[in-house]
């Protein structure tokens, strides 16, 4: 059980919430913003004096009961309600190290896919497997030192400009899920020495990082379509599909474009020109 963890998490969801939202009256002005702890414990069927200790990182475990009772009454998402029962200890965690080795039939999985760029991350954003595609149209990972092909890293200390993830347009929604991922993750492998190291990097050396960190997000908007602005093709729209390998903890992500379309020829050009036009282009 992280009590500080957990502590930080129910105050950033109860200070998001409004009176009204829970069907309270908004009444006097309040002095801080969301919803008082008094509120929050009377919603959840708890004693005020527990869920200030919860707060306050002063509490003992809370049951899987009590822990329900809080997310009803905090209103949060599933993905939210997993990771306070994750913070609380009532939920399995993965423990040690996360999984850096991929399986056998999902590298030739990504190899055999056609006009579809493929790559796996780990659960730390870390690109783990890529066909040659994906390497052509974002950058020839096998140039890179493993360090190196970190995309949280990439997204936030990587290079400078109006787009520097590969000139997606989507940038800011890309580190909003990076930030919300690697706080799923850190709740996941406590102990894990690459993702704690990762997350202290990124804290240092990123303002934006560190102010989106505060908000203790833990759910991001899925992305359905990712534009690159390619320095060979040019502007492209793909659909982006991420895909769960649950057992590994780790995500297949394919971008693939509708046949006859101006990206999907985009794409057909980038696979016969191959890796090597990213390593000169970029």
């Amino acid at each position: 059980m992280d009590k500080q963890e957990l502590g930080a998490f129910l105050r950033s969801r109860r200070e998001r919430l409004r009176p009204e939202d829970v069907g309270l009256p908004a009444g006097a002005r309040r002095r801080t913003p969301g919803l008082r702890r008094e509120e929050v414990a009377v919603l959840a069927y708890i004693s005020i004096e527990y869920y200030v200790r919860l707060e306050q990182g002063r509490a003992p475990r809370p049951s899987s009961e009590v822990l329900s009772g809080i997310a009803r009454a905090l209103r949060l998402t599933d993905a939210e309600s997993d990771h306070l029962h994750v913070l609380a200890g009532t939920a399995p965690t993965r423990g040690g190290l996360h999984r850096r080795d991929v399986r056998p039939s999902i590298l030739a999985l990504v190899e055999r896919l056609p006009q579809t760029a493929a790559f796996v991350v780990s659960a730390a954003f870390e690109v783990l497997a890529w066909n040659d595609l994906a390497a052509a149209l974002m950058e020839d990972f096998a140039l890179l030192a493993p360090r190196d092909r970190n995309l949280a890293r990439r997204a936030f200390l990587g290079t400078t400009g109006p787009s520097p993830l590969y000139g997606v347009s989507d940038l800011a929604d890309f580190r909003l899920g990076v930030v919300a991922g690697l706080r799923v993750t850190l709740g996941r492998y406590p102990t894990d020495p690459v993702v704690t190291g990762l997350v202290d990097e990124l804290l240092a050396g990123s303002d934006d990082f560190a102010r989106r960190w505060e908000r203790h997000d833990v759910q991001a908007a899925p992305v359905l379509t990712k534009t690159f602005d390619h320095p060979v093709v040019g502007a492209l729209t793909v659909e982006c599909d991420a895909l769960d390998l649950v057992e590994q903890d780790q995500h297949l992500v394919l971008y693939s474009a509708p046949r006859g379309s101006s990206a999907a020829d985009a794409l057909g050009l980038l696979a016969v020109l191959g890796p090597e036009v990213a390593a000169g282009a970029r």
